[in-house]
């Protein structure tokens, strides 16, 4: 009981943290006509097809392999330029970041961008809870980076990049690709998965 009143005691603010920084995702989301479960209105805990409309809908797609990727290199990023703040505080400030990016993600700028650039043609947007998920995904990554190697870090990282390549033909790395520089082979390439 005493070690689970200081636990409280001691990661109250990461508590709060990651409970204010869900529903402030929620709730940006749900302002700018987020749907909360995807236009059927349906929950579902998995899609694996990233043609159908369902996909990034549900908790879990393709892509969540994505933000747990985020989650470990925000770890390392934080580890080299802020290794000073306690890790509790740099698990927050990744969740920020996450949240950042699922919220401009989910933007009109950003949804026109995966439609003109990328193999998500029909693209709408995530729907709150698939925010939600992709947010506790790059947790998920953050604590990976924190429990296991350096080592063992990359050797997911590479498994999740090259299984999500060769499962979809799309993974962090060609997303990030077609986001900023769009190679019309590699859009090609994708689309022939279809």
């Amino acid at each position: 009981m005493i070690s689970a009143i200081r636990f409280f005691k001691r990661y109250t603010l990461v508590i709060i943290g990651t409970i204010a920084i869900i529903i402030t995702v929620a709730t940006l989301e749900l302002h700018a006509g987020r749907l909360p479960l995807g236009p059927d209105g349906m929950f579902g805990w998995w899609e694996s097809d990233i043609w159908s409309g369902e996909n990034s809908q549900r908790v879990l797609d393709a892509y969540s392999f994505s933000h747990i990727i985020h989650g470990v290199i925000f770890y390392a990023f934080l580890w080299f330029v802020a290794r000073t703040i306690p890790l509790r505080y740099r698990f927050l400030l990744s969740l920020a970041i996450e949240a950042v990016w699922e919220i401009l993600e989910n933007s009109p700028l950003i949804i026109n961008r995966y439609r003109e650039a990328t193999i998500a043609l029909g693209y709408a947007g995530d729907s709150v809870l698939n925010s939600l998920a992709d947010v506790m995904m790059a947790a998920i990554g953050f604590g990976i980076a924190r429990l296991f190697t350096i080592r063992t870090s990359i050797i997911l990282i590479l498994v999740m990049e090259i299984g999500c390549l060769i499962w979809v033909r799309d993974n962090l790395t060609l997303n990030v690709i077609m986001l900023a520089y769009p190679v019309e082979a590699i859009k090609i390439w994708q689309s022939a998965g279809h």
